[in-house]
């Protein structure tokens, strides 16, 4: 298991604002660390029309999340990077820009098992007759659904390429699982859906089957198995009902091309409550173009989920000696910025340090209270609620989030007030705590 130096948070810890009763320090904002890019052995067949024999090369790949120590029930993002693929474009014609659409699977080991189906936008820069196949990245999610360190690896991945012809290399892991790349350590105590779902392939054509799994849904329910484009449904849909385990597979025919992802729900209609995904999963888009025209293709590339602050010292009103009172200040802006594109909200949350001062006299963390606020910029998907007004401490409160939805997003502006309740004969000087804010 890697060292917890080697494990991520979703956001680093920014270095918190040192709050002072008349002054005010820095404290620098710890750094995120990287997951671990790998090598594997891959053998890739490329397609008939090109005449050569099954290539067997190796692979350089690294995988990423977007929350490294989620709880039980969280959504996490995964990116499969091949920074290396194995093969090359198969025949003597050069490819041209952004006709590469790859798919693929992450294997999900160590507390839970399965697999993480993955799919890339439709980009690629321009690629030379039997030219090396450049470097893209892959999507998707996967509910966690046991406590523990659960281990994430490159799997199988596909490289479809749509010039002239329709054209697929597939590539597999030789020895599989392929070396570890990223370990996610879950906690329990999170949101109590443990629903998830799982795919057979993570593309087709249109009109293809895929076999969908379900796990953990409720015993003899009635489970709707529906695309998704974006976050509106499409109009391919198929209901199962879950076994006495809660587990159900189905086959869902494919039609509409717009498709990006796959959902499973309990109900009339998609609950975060009672649904599980979206899995990941891209409709190759076969139909001929017209003579005489030219088929336009774009994508929106899914970002990340960030937080920056105006700066990292607030200075608070100075109280006197045998008054006491209140020493109030307000916190630096923090903006959230959250460019997912994908169902998960986000909460942003705060505990601070004893507050440290002249011959290390201490005023408790739990004298510092604030009233937080939350800003939506205009057009963002979601709605950022503020914390309630009460005690921070060592303990920690809840500054602001966002809620779970079929689709969130946005960018936010975070405030608060904060009050420290200094006791009336606390010894004269500069009182300094450290308030650490975490991203999640």
């Amino acid at each position: 298991m890697p060292s917890a130096r080697r494990r991520r948070r979703w956001a680093a810890v920014l270095g918190a604002a040192a709050l002072m009763a008349g002054t005010g320090a820095l404290i620098a904002p710890a750094q995120a660390l990287a997951a671990t890019p790998v090598d594997f052995a891959t053998h890739c067949v490329p397609p008939p029309i090109a005449g050569i024999p099954p290539i067997d090369g190796t692979t350089s790949a690294q995988i990423t999340v977007d929350n490294a120590t989620p709880k039980v029930g969280d959504t996490v993002t995964v990116t499969y990077t091949v920074t290396k693929p194995a093969a090359g474009n198969p025949v003597d014609l050069a490819l041209p820009a952004d006709i590469m659409t790859p798919t693929g699977k992450v294997t999900v080991g160590g507390a839970q098992s399965g697999a993480v189906t993955v799919a890339g936008p439709k980009k690629n820069d321009p690629v030379p007759g039997k030219g090396a196949f450049p470097p893209f990245s892959m999507t998707g999610t996967f509910t966690v659904t046991a406590p523990g360190a659960i281990t994430l690896s490159p799997g199988d991945y596909n490289i479809h390429t749509s010039y002239i012809m329709e054209l697929d290399t597939p590539c597999t892991v030789t020895n599989p699982p392929a070396p570890v790349s990223e370990t996610v350590t879950a906690t329990g105590g999170g949101q109590t859906n443990q629903r998830a779902v799982q795919l057979g392939t993570a593309s087709g054509k249109p009109g293809a089957s895929v076999t969908v799994t379900g796990s953990k849904f409720t015993a003899g329910a009635t489970v709707t198995v529906v695309g998704r484009a974006g976050a509106a449904e499409t109009a391919d849909k198929a209901t199962v009902t879950a076994d006495a385990q809660g587990a159900f597979s189905t086959a869902l025919t494919v039609n509409d091309k717009a498709t990006s992802g796959i959902v499973a729900y309990e109900g009339a209609s998609w609950s975060d409550d009672k649904g599980a995904g979206p899995a990941a999963y891209s409709v190759v888009d076969d139909t001929p173009t017209p003579p005489n025209s030219q088929k336009l293709n774009s994508s929106v590339k899914a970002g990340t989920l960030s937080m920056a602050q105006a700066g990292d010292a607030v200075s608070m009103d100075a109280v006197d000696f045998g008054k006491g009172g209140f020493s109030r200040g307000s916190l630096q802006t923090v903006t959230v910025q959250d460019f997912r594109g994908g169902p998960a909200g986000w909460s942003l949350t705060g505990k601070v340090t004893d507050f440290t001062g002249p011959g290390g006299v201490k005023i408790d963390a739990s004298k510092l209270g604030w009233t937080p606020a939350c800003a939506t910029k205009t057009g963002s998907p979601s709605t950022c609620a503020a914390g309630s007004p009460g005690t921070v401490g060592s303990a920690g409160a809840t500054l602001a989030t966002t809620p779970n939805a079929a689709l969130t997003g946005g960018e936010f502006t975070v405030d608060a007030r904060v009050s420290l309740n200094v006791p009336a004969f606390t010894a004269p000087g500069a009182y300094s705590g450290v308030l650490t804010l975490t991203l999640a």
